[in-house]
């Protein structure tokens, strides 16, 4: 049996102790070889085209030139998948996001104290977003960072409190995929409830990000508020998002209880509430991410009478959470993401 070569990768950090933490856990998986390290964007620039790397860790502050600035040249010149490695800061969540906005696939935040043994601790984590950036979908970016949405005052649909409620998964790849489908919605659009997979200290600058770029308003969900029209709602950094019935209305649960599919927040467990207290009235999305989480709960949003969708492959940068809905019969309907906002908008109005 022949096996795959190994994903060739360049490790790119200023910090010599976070290069050779990087190097030793990513050589220890058979399916990787790491095929040098720069200190710098500079030096990294010479070593792409002399080593040709599938895929690049790229340190988000450097020296000699912004980890940012080298990412928009890179992928505007030799796109190619880059995994950020961020840290767990404020600061670090928007510099990431921006990074993600340019065309990075994926990232990994190294922690702010002792970062040789909090990378070790993520180092299966690590490992699998590397393998599966060699293998993701890169374009060139379009840099998405100053379009904003032009609010058309002739788009209002409508809706009463609880006709509806649109609820959407994504994991990698999914804080674009989830800008491109909230910034085509009207600001009277149903309801929206999202779960991304994001370490806590992202969660607040996504919220905003999104709230940007989004006639909705855009927020992380507060325990036991209520959940209203031209409202989309993310669950606070680290927590899952549920809801729950309350009369005639819907509510938010935000809760601190274990991580499902190893993820917390985790799709399937939005999937699951929302099948269980909008049955039919609910509309579910699957989009871009690594693994399965979120396709058992669309199936059961499906068999709760949910119309599902699940964006494609090709406008996907990991087809492993839709492919995995796909595969277990839990999509109705499997569109590029540019028509995954006017189709969800479509089904509202049926």
């Amino acid at each position: 049996m022949s096996l795959a070569p190994p994903c060739r990768v360049l490790v790119v950090d200023d910090s010599a102790l976070v290069r050779q933490v990087l190097t030793e856990l990513l050589a220890a998986d058979p399916g990787i070889e790491v095929v040098g390290t720069a200190a710098d964007p500079l030096l990294a620039r010479e070593k792409i085209k002399r080593l040709n790397p599938d895929v690049l860790t790229l340190d988000v502050e450097m020296p000699r030139m912004d980890g940012l600035a080298f990412l928009e040249n890179l992928m505007r010149l030799h796109p190619m998948p880059v995994v950020m490695v961020s840290s767990l800061t404020e600061r670090g969540a928007d510099t990431t996001l921006q990074a993600l906005a340019l065309g990075a696939v994926d990232f990994v935040a190294k922690p702010k104290l002792d970062i040789a043994r909090g990378l070790e601790a993520y180092a299966d984590e690590i490992r699998a977003k590397v393998k599966m950036a060699a293998r993701s979908r890169v374009r060139a970016s379009a840099s998405p960072l100053r379009r904003l949405p032009v609010q058309n005052a002739s788009s209002h649909i409508g809706f009463r409190t609880t006709d509806r409620l649109i609820a959407i998964g994504a994991s990698a790849g999914g804080t674009e995929a989830l800008r491109t489908v909230l910034e085509t919605l009207p600001a009277d659009a149903p309801a929206v409830v999202l779960t991304q997979h994001l370490p806590a200290a992202f969660s607040a600058a996504f919220a905003e990000r999104l709230d940007r770029h989004s006639a909705m308003s855009v927020r992380e969900a507060s325990d036991g508020e209520a959940i209203l029209p031209g409202h989309a709602y993310l669950p606070a950094g680290g927590k899952h998002l549920r809801i729950i019935r309350d009369g005639a209305r819907w509510r938010c649960r935000v809760d601190d209880t274990a991580p499902v599919n190893l993820h917390k927040p985790a799709v399937d467990v939005l999937f699951r509430s929302v099948a269980q207290n909008a049955g039919a009235n609910a509309i579910g999305a699957i989009l871009t991410g690594m693994g399965e989480d979120g396709a058992r709960g669309l199936l059961e949003m499906k068999q709760a009478g949910a119309a599902t969708l699940a964006q494609d492959e090709a406008t996907s940068v990991v087809w492993g959470m839709p492919g995995s809905a796909v595969r277990l019969g839990a999509v109705d309907e499997v569109l590029p993401l540019e028509r995954i906002a006017e189709r969800l908008l479509a089904l509202a109005r049926a």
